[in-house]
């Protein structure tokens, strides 16, 4: 006990110093706006007294800049792999494969008992994807996951997981509790991109990117990212617990700067210690993008692109931390800047999924 209040001390000393004398930066790493210098500085110091092993990313919307610790590293999934689960879904319907009315007949093999109410249904019972999709994402139901992913077939989950650039996320089985947890893989950087996309409407295509965003918005499990933030504080997340595994992966719409958070955590002492983790760092994140959006307003960004290090393949970086970058795009000038991300109109309980007929069908990704 005394040894963990010492660390705790030896931390805020050492916080405390560094956030007087300057935001810390590597050799050759540029200068990056007061509040965002400072949110680097805090996440690389946090992320040496984790509980476990950790990576996380932060995204701010309206600029593209991003940062993160072990952003790169490959990691258990846990459910968010619910979410690769859920593109693979809205990609198929988008080139005709099924709509949302298809209905999927429950088999033995689908049970899973971890989490959720249909695998106490009666076999032989026929849900339609939309309830599929609601339940898998909202109630993170075990068995309406593996209903889907049979649907659609885990190797095609795999296939446009790549085709989409993700270099860590795979889908090795169905979802078991009491599975290996190394079936189940991803990154904190393969789900910013994932969001990234839903966020800018181009997963898919517009109508899918909206409704993906839909029902993560309607996530009942909320005692991870949400918990620490203002009441009333709208955000489209998925959550991820299995054996020593917690995560948590998110777009925060932050009134003036909306962001996207992923946060996982494994090798956990503790489950409890986790959760006080990942709602540190949130908390962290809402606070440092809330002053940036109000320093922004004092001091233009024209130019911070150029300032700023470039981006590079993830895979040639150190997965240990990464300092503030400009997305790819804009590094590289191959696009405009940033569209500005819309606030979801309507809070999950008034959303409903348009029916087969209204939907407009978008391209797949290229293979």
């Amino acid at each position: 006990m005394q040894r963990y209040v010492l660390r705790r001390i030896l931390f805020a000393i050492v916080l405390g110093f560094v956030l007087l004398c300057g935001e810390y930066r590597p050799a050759g790493a540029a200068a990056v706006p007061g509040p965002l210098g400072r949110l680097q500085t805090e996440l690389n110091l946090l992320s040496t007294h984790a509980p476990g092993h950790v990576g996380m990313v932060v995204k701010d919307l309206t600029t593209g800049l991003s940062t993160g610790v072990n952003e790169s590293a490959n990691m258990p999934a846990a459910s968010t792999i619910k979410i690769p689960v859920m593109v693979e879904v809205f990609r198929q319907m988008a080139v005709g494969e099924f709509d949302l009315n298809r209905e999927v007949t429950l088999q033995g093999t689908d049970r899973d008992d971890g989490w959720g109410d249909l695998v106490y249904a009666p076999l032989g019972n026929r849900y339609s994807v939309a309830n599929l999709l609601r339940l898998m994402i909202t109630e993170s139901d075990n068995t309406a996951t593996n209903m889907l992913i049979r649907l659609v077939g885990r190797a095609h989950i795999n296939q446009t997981m790549e085709r989409l650039g993700l270099r860590q996320t795979r889908l090795a089985d169905y979802i078991r509790s009491d599975g290996d947890i190394r079936s189940l893989r991803t990154s904190p950087l393969d789900m910013m991109q994932l969001l990234d996309g839903m966020a800018h409407e181009r997963l898919v295509d517009a109508w899918s990117s909206r409704a993906m965003i839909a029902i993560l918005t309607g996530q009942r499990h909320n005692g991870l990212l949400p918990e620490p933030l203002p009441p009333g504080t709208q955000i489209a997340h998925k959550t991820g617990t299995l054996h020593d595994t917690l995560n948590d992966v998110g777009i925060v719409y932050l009134s003036n700067a909306p962001y996207i958070i992923a946060v996982l955590t494994t090798q956990l002492p503790t489950l409890e210690s986790g959760r006080q983790f990942i709602r540190g760092v949130s908390r962290l994140a809402y606070d440092s993008l809330e002053k940036f959006a109000r320093w922004r307003q004092a001091n233009p960004l024209a130019g911070l692109a150029e300032t700023a290090p470039a981006a590079t393949n993830a895979a040639d970086e150190s997965p240990d931390v990464k300092m503030w970058n400009p997305s790819f795009e804009e590094a590289s000038g191959r696009s405009a800047p940033v569209a500005p991300v819309a606030v979801p109109a309507a809070s999950p309980d008034d959303v409903a999924l348009p029916p087969a007929a209204n939907m407009q069908p978008g391209v797949p990704p290229a293979s």
